[in-house]
């Protein structure tokens, strides 16, 4: 059983505070979901635990069984066990995901032999084209097929813990449907832990969540289950809405090309 266990995370941007005293613990083959309004710290959240530099964190801790991720440079925390599935995948001309994921394989010290098999295994479970396989990672692919990529990387290298920013953003109705019951398998077949980010109740609709948090004001403010949801989903977020919200979401823009940041997440 594993433990990803986030105490007091408070975090800075360019000397603007956006993670306010942040407390969230996920075991193993749990879903948890972060709902919330623009700008209250969602994707800032995912670019902390992650170690995307310009982030300043001034108090807090997050430990993944008992390991401190905070000291960490980005690849030790994903040889530690963590995944970030993107909401904006980078293009990585010249390198094929086969290449990509063997190297990854072979640097955490996991078996690469049969790696195609398992490619193409995993492909048919997600209905992803096995043309892209042999395709440079990300380049020229729809959003879609960017996301079903990031699934299909997420089955072969088995973390933890999985970040899903946004993994519903760009997917049509199949695919949704294809990914995140793949997700959601992953969570029984290797106890998977699932931290995912979404605006939208579709997502848990096929990603059955055990526990869904509102994430405003830089904390989380309310817990509940799927009911939790469709309450939002009728009511909105106007009690937890800061004045500042949009003046924040721009202060953080402009951090030149940043393949997995929304600025207004």
């Amino acid at each position: 059983m594993s433990e990803l266990v986030i105490s007091g995370l408070h975090a800075s941007v360019r000397g603007k505070e956006i993670l306010r005293g942040l407390d969230l613990v996920i075991r193993s083959g749990e879903v948890h979901v972060i709902m919330g309004p623009n700008g209250a710290g969602k994707s800032t959240l995912s670019h902390v635990l992650m170690g995307k530099p310009g982030y300043e964190i001034t108090a807090g801790s997050v430990l993944l069984d008992g390991v401190d991720l905070l000291v960490l440079e980005p690849h030790e925390r994903a040889h530690a066990g963590l995944f970030l599935a993107m909401q904006y995948p980078t293009e990585v001309p010249g390198v094929s995901i086969e290449e990509m994921l063997t190297e990854a394989l072979v640097a955490t010290g996991h078996p690469h032999g049969g790696l195609r098999a398992r490619l193409e295994a995993e492909a048919e479970r997600i209905e992803f084209d096995t043309r892209f396989l042999d395709r440079s990672l990300n380049v020229d692919f729809s959003g879609g097929e960017k996301k079903r990529n990031e699934t299909l990387q997420l089955a072969v290298l088995q973390p933890k813990f999985a970040i899903l920013d946004e993994i519903d953003s760009g997917l049509d109705v199949d695919a949704l449907r294809l990914c995140s019951r793949r997700v959601e398998a992953a969570t029984h077949e290797t106890g998977l832990g699932v931290l995912a980010i979404t605006h939208y109740k579709r997502l848990l609709d096929e990603l059955r969540p055990d526990f869904v948090h509102v994430l405003a004001k830089g904390a989380i403010q309310v817990t509940g289950g799927l009911e939790l949801a469709e309450e939002l989903e009728r009511t909105g977020y106007s009690q937890w809405i800061e004045r500042d919200t949009v003046a924040t979401s721009v202060s953080i823009a402009g951090f030149g090309d940043d393949p997995f940041a929304d600025p207004f997440a």
